[in-house]
Formats: C-alpha cells, sequence, structure tokens
C-alpha cells in the first residue's frame, strides 16, 4: 500500500505542466509608456541643456551690452518653452497649459543672474 510520490521537478528546469507567461508583445501599452517618457525625458534635457548655454553666455558678456543679453536671456526662454511642448507633445496631451510657463525659468533664472 505503498503509494508513489511523483519525483520532484527541479526549480530552474522548465514545468510544462506550469509554464511561464510570456513577455509583453513588442507592441504592448507598457512598454510604449515608457518609450514616451524615455523619448521626452531625452528630448527636453538636451532642449534645456541648449537653453542652459544661451544663459550662461548672456552672463559671460560685456556689462555694457545690455540688448544682447536681454536677447539672449529671451531665446533661452523661448527654448525652455519649445523643450516643455516638445514633451506635452510625445504624451499627446494638449499643448497650451499652464505648464507651458515652465519653459520661462530660463529667462527669468538669466535674467536674475545678469542684473543681480
Amino acid at each position: 500500500m505503498s503509494q508513489q510520490q511523483a519525483p520532484r521537478r527541479r526549480r530552474h528546469l522548465m514545468d510544462p505542466d506550469n509554464p511561464r507567461p510570456a513577455p509583453p508583445p513588442p507592441g504592448s501599452k507598457a512598454i510604449e509608456g515608457v518609450q514616451k517618457w524615455v523619448l521626452s525625458v531625452l528630448l527636453a534635457t538636451t532642449i534645456l541643456h541648449l537653453s542652459a548655454g544661451l544663459v550662461v553666455s548672456a552672463v559671460f558678456l560685456d556689462d555694457g551690452n545690455d540688448p544682447a543679453k536681454i536677447g539672449l536671456n529671451l531665446i533661452a526662454g523661448a527654448f525652455g518653452m519649445i523643450a516643455v511642448a516638445v514633451a506635452l507633445v510625445i504624451h499627446r496631451k494638449p499643448i497650451a497649459t499652464p505648464w507651458l510657463l515652465l519653459g520661462l525659468v530660463p529667462t527669468v533664472v538669466g535674467l536674475a543672474i545678469c542684473y543681480a
């Protein structure tokens, strides 16, 4: 009356009776969300580096060249707004939102540094 037990299958081997779940397909929503975030962060930081470079160049201009300082800081703000707009477009959000004002931060910071 002894019952034979089935041999224990080792954990590192495949179990045909209990297969692992398949990985998500390449076009799944989870992967698309990650791709959107990675792309928007990369583009926004690249454009914001350009904006920061414009602010730095405005800081190192001669003291008597005020219109150039103001112009470079305004261009830096325009590029900051473009960076925010690009991130919004990638995420398929409306562009005309209050978040767009966040792009003006380089202008405010640049003018504060130049004239402080």
